[in-house]
């Protein structure tokens, strides 16, 4: 009752005495401000709709044509088009007023004029993708077709400065490729995978599809393609992820590392609280759209729609299917420590609570004797087990009273941050701490991470978690810099009542430990060369890697095997991922011919050199809306639709990808200078196996002579070992720098001997 009675904040009865009035001036201050920080948030969103839909051109403009329009008119010039004397036809009056009001309509139209065309010119010169064909090697020449493209986006996109989602109206949408293509491209992706007796019988079945019911499928799929924004990414975002039933932890999730040659601070709080205020400052600018979308090459803009639900979004289960639901506002996180979750206030007094007031909070609830509720400690495994279950649970128990408004809380918090009781470790001298770090990141220990939200901040008891930060936050003591201006909010703890609900908790915990417990990862800090020499061969580091480790794969399972790498599609609007098989019939030519021991050196070299060439066609074409598998998928889900069978797509949609690769970028913002502060680098992150028999690898091209590679698998499969595959991507790498250094080697013999002989021969002409 204590409680109840302290949430109030305004009664109101009557009495003999007269109206008995009494309210909480504090609590209505908190509803006052966060009213009026609402209210910001609008106007500043219709500001910045109303800058992005005129972009390129610029807001001011308008009342620069207005200016030259009043002028002429009043200067006896006319307009042109005559437009003020047309809409002065329609006014009241021929006042100085309605002139004036005349005048303003027709710069306005002339203005939108402009606007949509620049608009529409920018969207037409965005079509063009012929620049991703073109060699960037240093000495290769660009056509002029491409100079020419290339000055007139300049001139466009520098014409105003962007905010995040200005280029949003700009960006083409992701084209339908030709049946026929893809159809052609998915059979040379598969015949190094299969025999000619398989090979041919796949012919027949593509053969089929594309002159059957192919050629319907693909129709409607022109039609949605034509009608929606985005062809492939609210089906691929509906069936991948959100219909799927299977638990998130492992099987979804992925995790992110931190800077670890740096150890900011030992001091568990202090790091909590700036990555809180870091990520809140990312926030911000998200919200206020104030961050620089992603350029490449300084020009050609990238989709930034997924920033939108980076924070204050959770996926909420179904029985059938999943939604993302996302909050307009959210003015608090939650924390989880040692099995209780507590509500952080974020802002208070008008302005978001900085490091050193947010360290008081953490410090509150790291000195807390409070224990958890009866099934509290293990209630975050709810969100580790099969959807349709936790649906259920959820409708069944979180539907109203106490638990209700405690999952809201968690639910529409900014983030969840997981304070754990063991530090995170690195020591090069001990890989096994790094794979320990990765499994904790990953999976934690099955109940203390609320997978269901975008994110979980992890901070070790050590200070170290996933993000970085400057050295400039933390003083000598390692505590946040900065005197608190006030006391902040004290956390609130999160009450539950959970008794009922013991039985389905206790399941839900021991079927995260078997999957965590059939998880093995490895960690692989490979630093005997990384893209310094990966460049001097004259090779993308990616194609190179990824040819790397199809030689390990091979060695590892003696086959080859189909092999998924992602690839972003964000040159297009909503863009997400699309499929890049590296698995190629050069990749394997170049794979069997580093087994045979009659190959010499430079026949190696040269089909590696195809194979990487092979490769970056690959990706430029995945890049570019030619891919094989999003539009496979498509007209997958288009045939279900229509209730039409089809042997050849069931076939395709059901490959194993017992390889799933990826690539974590870095430096693609200038919010860190990664040249200035090299030890700022993380260690990339990583995700599950996707095939029961296959691996995961992740990998981060960290620097010059650095990469890690995260690979994981499940150890209940006996053909698959991480350390046994670590070991081979390391006898790849080393092999492959082998055969270089000795063509480097002989090319450099050669050019000797070919200058001793020319000078021989010039010496024996003189003397002649």
């Amino acid at each position: 009752m204590a409680e109840a009675h302290s949430a109030v904040a305004f009664s109101f009865a009557i009495t003999h005495e007269g109206f008995d009035i009494n309210y909480d001036q504090e609590v209505l201050n908190l509803v006052w401000n966060s009213g009026v920080r609402s209210w910001k948030k609008r106007l500043a969103r219709a500001r910045n709709g109303i800058r992005n839909g005129v972009y390129p051109a610029h807001i001011q403009s308008l009342w620069l044509i207005t200016a030259i329009a009043i002028g002429l008119h009043f200067s006896g010039f006319s307009v042109p088009f005559d437009l003020v004397h047309r809409v002065l036809v329609h006014l009241p009056s021929n006042t100085v007023n309605w002139q004036m009001t005349a005048c303003f309509i027709a710069a306005l139209f002339v203005w939108l004029s402009i606007c949509f065309t620049m608009r529409y010119t920018l969207k037409l010169l965005l079509m063009y993708k012929g620049w991703m064909y073109e060699s960037r090697a240093p000495g290769s020449k660009v056509s002029l077709k491409t100079k020419i493209w290339a000055a007139f986006v300049k001139i466009l996109s520098s014409w105003n400065t962007p905010g995040l989602y200005s280029f949003q109206g700009s960006l083409p949408r992701l084209p339908v490729p030709s049946l026929h293509d893809t159809m052609q491209r998915y059979l040379r992706s598969v015949r190094p995978l299969l025999d000619d007796e398989n090979y041919t019988r796949m012919e027949r079945l593509a053969s089929d599809f594309e002159n059957t019911i192919g050629k319907k499928l693909q129709w409607y799929l022109t039609l949605k393609s034509w009608w929606a924004t985005n062809y492939v990414s609210d089906w691929w975002e509906e069936y991948v992820y959100l219909r799927g039933r299977s638990p998130l932890i492992i099987n979804s999730n992925f995790y992110g590392t931190d800077a670890i040659f740096m150890n900011l601070t030992n001091n568990q709080a202090a790091r909590a609280a700036n990555v809180i205020y870091l990520l809140l400052g990312f926030r911000r600018l998200i919200e206020r759209q104030e961050l620089q979308p992603i350029m490449v090459q300084g020009m050609i803009p990238l989709c930034s729609w997924q920033y939108e639900r980076t924070f204050n979004t959770v996926r909420v289960p179904g029985l059938e299917t999943d939604r993302i639901v996302h909050y307009r506002d959210s003015n608090h996180i939650v924390v989880l420590h040692k099995g209780c979750y507590y509500k952080v206030v974020i802002y208070f007094k008008g302005r978001i609570l900085r490091p050193c007031e947010i360290q008081i909070q953490i410090e509150e609830i790291l000195n807390s004797k409070a224990s958890p509720l009866t099934g509290e400690m293990h209630l975050a495994a709810l969100t580790t087990m099969n959807r349709s279950k936790w649906a259920e649970i959820r409708n069944a128990h979180f539907a109203r009273g106490v638990n209700r408004v405690s999952l809201n809380l968690i639910e529409s918090s900014a983030f969840v941050l997981s304070l754990d009781d063991e530090p995170y470790e690195f020591d090069l001298e001990r890989p096994e701490c790094l794979d320990k770090f990765g499994k904790t990141l990953l999976h934690g220990n099955g109940y203390n991470r609320w997978f269901d939200k975008s994110f979980t901040v992890c901070v070790g008891k050590n200070g170290r978690l996933g993000f970085n930060a400057e050295h400039t936050w933390y003083d000598e003591s390692g505590n946040t810099k900065g005197i608190p201006e006030f006391q902040p909010p004290l956390p609130i703890r999160l009450n539950w009542d959970l008794t009922v609900l013991q039985p389905q908790i206790e399941e839900a915990t021991l079927d995260a430990t078997k999957l965590i417990n059939d998880v093995d990862l490895r960690i692989l800090v490979h630093n005997e060369y990384g893209k310094g020499f990966m460049k001097k061969c004259r090779l993308s580091p990616d194609a190179y890697i990824q040819m790397a480790l199809q030689l390990a794969y091979y060695r590892d399972a003696g086959r080859f095997s189909l092999t998924y790498e992602a690839s972003m599609t964000r040159l297009f609007r909503e863009g997400r991922t699309e499929t890049v098989r590296p698995c190629t019939i050069e990749s394997s030519a170049w794979v069997k011919s580093m087994e045979d021991k009659n190959s010499t050196n430079e026949e190696r070299i040269k089909l590696l050199r195809k194979a990487c060439d092979r490769h970056q066609l690959g990706y430029q074409d995945a890049m570019c809306g030619r891919g094989i598998d999003r539009h496979l998928f498509c007209l997958y889900v288009v045939s279900k639709y229509l209730e039409v069978d089809s042997p050849f797509l069931n076939e395709v949609l059901s490959e194993p990808w017992r390889l799933s690769t990826s690539q974590t970028p870095h430096g693609q913002t200038p919010k860190m200078d990664l040249k200035k502060h090299p030890n700022c680098i993380s260690a990339g992150g990583g995700f599950g196996p996707v095939a029961d028999d296959g691996y995961g690898v992740s990998y981060i091209i960290a620097g010059e002579n650095l990469i890690f590679f995260h690979i994981s698998a499940k150890l209940n499969c006996k053909q698959t070992d991480v350390h046994r595959f670590g070991n081979n991507i390391c006898k790849a790498l080393a092999d492959i720098r082998i055969a270089f250094e000795e063509h480097f080697k002989n090319k450099t013999t050669q050019l000797e001997t070919n200058s001793i002989n020319g000078a021989a021969s010039t010496q024996k002409n003189n003397a002649k």
